[in-house]
């Protein structure tokens, strides 16, 4: 492959692939973040939770297969190579959240509402990128190092590596026992039975992050740049895309630049396939303020917590992760509470 493509194009390609993968996933399986929320709380319908908890449990269960078989470097993710900070996990999970009610979707989600036609989710995604950027990189990006340092960790923080540390035996043993777990919880007691259209499309989203890690780590090997091992998440690789899409003739491409194409493209075949491709508009001025807030809830709680629903959500619990658990329930926190909010007559 490297001989037709650059590092940068095979990167893209695979973030392409994975992306395109998770916006059909969005569009034909309904699979949604603050929808499984909402759905759990309000409807009594548990089944798109529990399709985050396949999602979970295959992307645990391949990922570290995948490491077993030398296909993954976990230590080289910056999940796990990264000093875990719980308050930043808490902050930041309770902002991404309650900005995730608010604004109505997601990162994922709102790329996936993009591309069936919906402007309303180009101002989410837009000013959810910026205002990632702003923190991360930009003018908040100084304060936000002073209140949450980023370290490099002393040993892996990964639940799977510190139990192999501590007995010997295989770290793929363990995401194994702990991945089949999840899926077990995922299906064990459901109000609703789950339908094969739940556990493929939830299968393919975590399998989709696990082709992310083993494609970036395989261009990482067989190339000359080495970069880090990623995959999916939504907030920093949508201001990265902005700034693609602005500066490409001196800007290489990026895994999240096709990661984010991806999505788009996938969610737009999706709704075409189910015939729900629609032009739509804002035209509530009270309800684009509260989404522009949102959003940019969703850019700042994303980086403090690095990563997202998925990034963090998926992403860092397919390593087994550290924050990754308590990140997942504080973006669960925040969101019920700005859907609680929203549901009593609460505007922001």
């Amino acid at each position: 492959m490297l001989d037709y493509l650059s590092e940068a194009q095979a990167v893209a390609l695979f973030g392409l692939l994975g992306g395109f993968a998770l916006g059909l996933a969005a569009r034909l399986g309904r699979f949604c973040t603050l929808g499984a929320i909402e759905d759990i709380l309000y409807g009594g319908d548990d089944r798109r939770l529990r399709m985050w908890g396949i999602a979970i449990g295959a992307a645990v269960i391949s990922a570290h297969a995948a490491m077993a078989l030398g296909w993954i470097a976990p230590t080289e993710t910056a999940y796990v190579a990264q000093a875990w900070n719980p308050l930043a996990s808490v902050i930041g999970g309770l902002l991404f959240g309650y900005g995730m009610a608010l604004s109505g979707n997601c990162g994922y989600g709102a790329l996936a509402r993009l591309g069936g036609g919906d402007f309303r989710s180009l101002v989410i995604v837009a000013v959810m990128g910026v205002s990632a950027y702003a923190v991360m990189s930009g003018p908040f990006a100084h304060l936000r190092v002073a209140l949450f340092p980023v370290e490099m960790a002393d040993t892996p923080q990964s639940i799977s590596l510190r139990l192999s540390a501590m007995t010997g035996a295989a770290p793929w043993l363990f995401g194994a026992v702990i991945g089949i777990v999840i899926l077990g919880f995922s299906v064990i007691g459901a109000r609703l039975p789950l339908t094969p259209r739940h556990w493929l499309w939830g299968a393919v989203v975590g399998l989709a992050i696990t082709s992310g890690w083993i494609g970036t780590q395989w261009v990482s090997v067989n190339g000359f740049v080495g970069d880090t091992p990623r995959t999916h998440t939504f907030a920093a690789p949508i201001g990265e895309t902005i700034i693609y899409l602005m500066t490409a003739s001196g800007t290489s491409l990026s895994f999240g630049v096709g990661s984010i194409f991806g999505v788009v493209g996938g969610a737009a075949l999706g709704s075409l396939v189910k015939r729900e491709f629609r032009w739509e508009a804002c035209d509530d001025t009270r309800e684009l303020r509260r989404q522009i807030f949102g959003a940019v809830l969703m850019g700042t709680g994303a980086i403090l917590a690095v990563g997202c629903s998925v990034g963090q959500g998926i992403s860092a619990f397919s390593m087994l992760a550290y924050g990754a658990p308590l990140t997942l329930v504080m973006i669960f926190v925040g969101a019920a509470t700005g859907l609680k909010q929203l549901i009593v007559g609460y505007s922001v």
